[in-house]
């Protein structure tokens, strides 16, 4: 059985690692509205002309790959400033937070780089406390800021990259969330150089759908402009309805929509089930994935999605690209 990549030795969750936490050196605070209202940090914007607000790999001798657009997961927890004032988003001025963010990227980089250029941008994240609200659109609101700072990346990116070249785009958890709305906010003409878009740990909902034509469920292995959804449980009475309620859904070993099971490594069975558009697996525990506040990895096998099917993904990609260039 080959090794399956685990990213931290503590800990992953929704890519969260676990440190001490740090106070940001840039920024300003707010303040919130109401009778209750208390200080909030707001770190200081990223700027995307300045290289270590990037992570990039030009793996692409040829010149025949892809250009892949990869957007991180949540690494913070709330936290404070020196100053005792509360903060909600990771500071990508702090190069301790880069360097939570910069664990994933690279080794997120160490499968999709090779045959392709990679460009991961460090943005202003929600931090895991964001997604554990009582409100999923109370999430969604708080997450606003970092889906800004993901299409301001995106934007800089594409005005420097080669747009005859076919473009994938990824991300995993929050960065699935990116995903989904780099989808809703880019343009016809940029829409029409995707390969693939590949949400990784996170859903696609009927809203999204609704939202843009960009969106379009992956029928195989070789189709273009298509969007890749999956997320992992052992049985779906775990699938994690902030995350997993997706409405659409891919086998991302044997590239099928129905149930049709998938051996992956020689000992692990993956099986889509088609209802809940989820992949159930037996032959894994992902007892390398401790459970979170009994939130993440409880029954769902959240934090393997990048890393589980690695290969799968690595060799998908390049057949997608290949494919996209031959229809163009």
């Amino acid at each position: 059985m080959r090794k399956i990549i685990v990213i931290a030795a503590n800990a992953i969750l929704l890519g969260l690692c676990s440190f001490t936490l740090t106070s940001c050196f840039n920024g300003s605070i707010n303040k919130t509205s109401g009778a209750d209202a208390s200080a909030v940090y707001i770190p200081e914007a990223p700027d995307y002309n300045d290289s270590t607000m990037w992570i990039t790999v030009d793996g692409d001798q040829q010149g025949t790959g892809a250009d892949v657009f990869y957007v991180v997961s949540t690494w913070e927890e709330d936290w404070m400033t020196a100053d005792s004032v509360i903060c909600h988003y990771a500071d990508v001025w702090n190069p301790q937070h880069r360097a939570h963010m910069a664990i994933e990227m690279n080794k997120a980089a160490s499968y999709m780089a090779p045959g392709n250029r990679f460009y991961a941008p460090f943005y202003r994240h929600t931090t895991i406390d964001g997604f554990m609200m009582e409100s999923e659109d109370s999430a969604l609101n708080r997450a606003r800021m970092a889906m800004d700072d993901v299409c301001t990346a995106f934007d800089h990116f594409l005005a420097q990259r080669d747009q005859t070249r076919p473009l994938i785009i990824a991300g995993f958890s929050q960065g699935g969330i990116a995903v989904v709305e780099l989808l809703k906010h880019m343009s016809d003409k940029t829409y029409s150089q995707l390969a693939a878009a590949y949400v990784l740990g996170y859903k696609v909902t009927p809203d999204d759908t609704l939202q843009t034509t960009h969106i379009k469920a992956a029928q195989g292995a070789d189709d273009t402009g298509v969007t890749i959804c999956y997320n992992t449980v052992k049985d779906v009475k775990y699938i994690n309805p902030v995350i997993a309620a997706s409405c659409i859904g891919i086998n991302p070993v044997n590239w099928r929509t129905d149930a049709t099971p998938a051996t992956l490594y020689d000992t692990i069975t993956v099986t889509l089930e088609p209802e809940h558009h989820v992949l159930v697996v037996s032959g894994y525990s992902g007892s390398e994935y401790h459970p979170y506040k009994n939130f993440l990895n409880v029954g769902d096998i959240h934090s393997c999605e990048p890393w589980l099917y690695s290969e799968c993904l690595q060799k998908n990609m390049a057949l997608r690209a290949k494919a996209w260039r031959m229809r163009n």
